[in-house]
């Protein structure tokens, strides 16, 4: 089993920043990706970043790339989101998310392929 904890959302103008962390606990000697994912209401869960678990192969989705930075502190198991530039449309709830199997680049921005997920951290931010 692997706990994850988020936290760092908050309400921002727009430009604005957060960072955005993600703490693992648990048996994380299992992790292969740590993705983060965000769900806007009404919408369906989307891909954001993903990072392999030996901290190469950083992925961000063209939304965010360029605004959105990964980052790792393996003493403390966590993984960082900073979200620069915030725009209205970032507004969600965002996820982080751990997947304990090999995959293609593909496969690893499918939430589906997740199998263990944080609650959450909003994120808001007004115009």
């Amino acid at each position: 089993q692997i706990q994850l904890v988020e936290s760092g959302g908050g309400s921002v103008q727009a430009a604005g920043s957060l960072r955005l962390s993600c703490a693992a606990s648990g048996h994380t000697y299992g992790t292969k990706y740590i993705g983060w994912f965000r769900q806007a209401p009404a919408k369906d869960r989307e891909r954001v970043a993903r990072i392999g678990a030996g901290g190469g192969g950083t992925y961000y989705a063209d939304s965010v790339r360029g605004r959105f930075t990964l980052s790792r502190d393996n003493a403390k198991n966590t993984v960082y989101l900073e979200t620069n530039s915030l725009k209205p449309e970032d507004t969600a709830m965002y996820y982080c998310a751990v997947a304990t199997r090999y995959l293609s680049l593909g496969d690893s921005l499918k939430p589906a392929n997740y199998n263990y997920w944080g609650q959450g951290t909003q994120v808001i931010v007004s115009s």
